[in-house]
């Protein structure tokens, strides 16, 4: 059976509206809302496995209550930035009151800076650390680093099925990824890509994460089946024509896929 992967967030690190700005697409997302976006973050259901989220940011509670749930077991964690984690002291919360346990799945070093600065949350969070490639349900889970341009590096994650080989990956914080990084994203069915600007106008040394025409080249090399860009800031406007390649587009809050 497919998973279907719903997008709660497709944010940047300030998400959209910027509280500070009064630009076109800021604007439009405080009326319309066509251009709103939460914190990045997706919400995985699948029959063998059943829920699971990928991180858990500072939206995460108004995306708990928009989807209308009120608990969550397991989340995977890409890396331990404030728009990726801040929610964990709510869902902890949350089962403190419920009397159950979370269990949230990263890599060493990533429980380490979460754990270093929270560490009240392992009274209600298991932490599980990823020491290679696990299985939930019907799909093989690989993590691997990937560079983070100027905030360092993060994580991503890749979904294979076990019994028809389908594969699709999660990067939403990555930029100039090695050849080693970028392996395992050849012939993706789906690369879900992190990708803030349309055409980044600063200094390659101070950004991290791809822009969208960086990204389209990469694409031509990956030859994923179907890409969606995650981790949009204001520059893009969902109303305009990018002339995106047919199997290309930016995901928004509320989006469904299957694979």
């Amino acid at each position: 059976m497919p998973t279907t992967i719903s997008f709660w967030g497709t944010g940047d690190s300030m998400g959209v509206p910027r509280i500070y700005c009064s630009c076109d697409v800021c604007e439009e997302a405080r009326t319309s809302g066509v251009n709103r976006r939460r914190r990045s973050l997706v919400h995985l259901q699948d029959e063998s496995f059943g829920t699971v989220l990928i991180d858990c940011g500072p939206d995460w509670r108004e995306q708990m209550e928009q989807a209308g749930l009120r608990f969550i077991d397991r989340i995977l964690i890409t890396h331990a930035h404030f728009d990726h984690i801040a929610g964990l002291a709510e869902w902890a919360d949350a089962c403190r009151w419920l009397g159950r346990k979370g269990t949230a799945f990263a890599m060493p070093d990533v429980i380490g800076e979460i754990t270093n600065r929270f560490p009240w949350l392992c009274r209600q969070i298991d932490f599980i650390p990823i020491q290679g490639p696990f299985q939930l349900g019907d799909w093989t889970v690989d993590c691997w680093r990937v560079n983070h341009g100027k905030n360092g590096y993060a994580y991503a994650f890749k979904f294979t099925n076990i019994v028809d080989q389908h594969a699709w990956a999660y990067c939403s914080d990555s930029i100039a990824l090695t050849e080693e990084q970028r392996e395992p994203l050849y012939g993706l069915d789906l690369l879900v890509l992190g990708t803030s600007f349309y055409e980044e106008p600063f200094p390659f040394e101070t950004r991290s994460v791809y822009d969208v025409k960086e990204a389209l080249e990469l694409l031509q090399e990956l030859q994923p089946g179907r890409t969606l860009f995650t981790h949009i800031s204001h520059d893009i406007d969902r109303r305009r024509d990018y002339a995106l390649p047919q199997q290309v587009g930016f995901a928004y809050g509320g989006l469904q896929v299957q694979v």
